[in-house]
């Protein structure tokens, strides 16, 4: 129970503090981390229960912020993420009392034996791990006709705003954020997996350049899609939260390329004047067909307002390919091997082994896991899992060119556009298959008052531009509404 001073706070303040805020309050001593932490305690006490968006509670997380406390008083603060409480999809290992199941009940009792990188470089900046979020089971590659936000194990994430789709497979990550239970969050994409629970809740999504952030640790589904990417409230705290997690890892290759964007000094992109003389592409085939009316005058508006501060939109424009071309034949044939590959690493009292166990316990418990089957898993698991099938180098090759070689390369240099802007996370298989990265903001609400958010796209390493222009947007509108 919180004394009267910290009730008032939470009541008058911690809605929609943002990182800086939170910063400024410990540094004057008006606040600690510890009641920090025991104020998103008690919210997410109170508001969980209506929205399931947090599976767990690190244990530690009150302790974790105490011996910050003296740290900051007695050696200064590591980073601007110094005792912040911050929530991690549960798909990330951590060393602790916490599990890592990917949603699933068969990896319910699963505890990973070490923190996955990224986890290890935000305890290192000194945050606060609080807790896990539900989300979609197995990154939505279960079935089908899988709800978006449902788990076997955490069971089906609400929406915070309405009667809505939640989004996937980031779900929890995105509502919590949303009901203002953490300062941010940490979620993972394959495709679309930030920026859709982040438009479909009013919150910010980044979506980094493959590479950018280490992936060793987490439970994956591709190897050549995958990236975890902060979830936050604002640009600027998504901004900050992306800063501290760049960075190589010689478990993950291909986080070589992290070094393009290491020096950068995230405060400095945020800049109200970003947009002014930029072009923005806007490609209406990619979306004008499967959009409803409403979502395209909103996308409509959001234009205006785009070229309110400044910017040239360019509408329409040709990608010369379709979202349909690129399919997902790549993450069939790359999920066996990569969740294999994962779990026969696990600690051998771990007795899931292979994607095959994960099959046979499901069977095995059919009420409880299998409310919409698991047709994607046992598709894929007639897959050989070693990556040599024709049809699988054909469809990787193919997709990198016609994601990042023509729709987001050749494409942009031929109408002279920075970036492409998207409503919702519609577009959203581009940067996936190129491995290129994306922002989204707020930008409105339906007359039911579903959010709605739009998305800027554009090629490797143009988080800076892109952070950028969301930041510019975001202030000029100032959309987003809580809950």
């Amino acid at each position: 129970m919180l004394d009267g001073r910290l009730k008032r706070l939470r009541e008058e303040w911690l809605d929609e503090a943002t990182i800086l805020d939170m910063q400024n309050k410990m540094e004057t001593g008006e606040l600690t981390a510890e009641e920090l932490v025991s104020m998103y305690l008690a919210t997410i006490s109170e508001r969980n229960q209506n929205v399931n968006a947090v599976l767990e509670l690190n244990p530690q997380a009150l302790q974790m912020a105490k011996a910050l406390d003296v740290e900051r008083r007695e050696q200064g603060i590591r980073s601007f993420l110094h005792g912040i409480p911050i929530l991690l999809k549960d798909n990330m290992g951590t060393a602790d009392q916490m599990h890592t199941s990917c949603g699933s009940l068969a990896l319910k009792d699963f505890y990973a034996e070490e923190d996955a990188f990224l986890v290890k470089k935000l305890r290192a900046v000194g945050a606060v791990i609080l807790g896990k979020t539900n989300m979609t089971e197995w990154a939505n590659f279960m079935s089908e006709h899988m709800t978006n936000g449902w788990s076997s194990r955490g069971g089906q994430v609400n929406h915070p705003y309405g009667l809505f789709d939640v989004g996937g497979s980031s779900s929890g990550a995105g509502v919590a954020v949303a009901m203002n239970m953490a300062a941010l969050a940490i979620g993972t994409e394959t495709t679309g997996s930030i920026l859709n629970p982040s438009a479909q809740n009013s919150i910010v999504g980044i979506k980094p350049t493959v590479g950018t952030i280490s992936r060793s640790g987490i439970i994956p589904l591709s190897y050549t899609q995958d990236t975890p990417g902060p979830m936050a409230r604002t640009v600027e705290d998504a901004a900050l939260a992306f800063g501290m997690l760049i960075g190589y890892d010689s478990a993950d290759p291909v986080t070589e390329v992290a070094s393009e964007l290491e020096d950068i000094n995230w405060l400095a992109t945020l800049d109200k004047q970003a947009l002014k003389g930029v072009r923005l592409g806007v490609a209406r085939s990619i979306f004008e067909k499967e959009a409803p009316t409403e979502r395209i005058e909103l996308f409509n508006r959001a234009l205006e307002q785009l070229q309110e501060v400044g910017a040239i939109i360019v509408d329409p424009i040709d990608l010369g390919v379709m979202e349909n071309d690129l399919g997902y034949s790549v993450l069939l044939y790359e999920f066996k091997s990569a969740l294999n590959a994962y779990l026969g690493k696990t600690p051998m009292t771990n007795p899931i082994r292979t994607l095959s166990d994960v099959i046979a316990f499901n069977n095995a418990h059919p009420e409880e896991t299998l409310k919409y089957g698991q047709v994607m898993l046992e598709r894929v698991n007639r897959i050989s899992g070693n990556l040599t099938e024709r049809a699988y180098i054909e469809a990787l090759l193919r997709n990198r060119y016609l994601a990042g070689t023509l729709a987001l390369g050749e494409a942009l240099d031929k109408h002279d556009v920075s970036a492409l802007v998207f409503p919702q996370d519609h577009g959203c298989s581009f940067g996936a298959a190129a491995g290129y990265p994306s922002v989204t903001v707020p930008a409105a609400y339906s007359k039911a008052g579903e959010p709605f958010g739009i998305t800027f796209s554009g090629k490797a390493f143009t988080e800076p531009q892109l952070i950028g222009y969301a930041y510019a947007f975001e202030q000029h509108v100032k959309a987003r509404k809580k809950p």
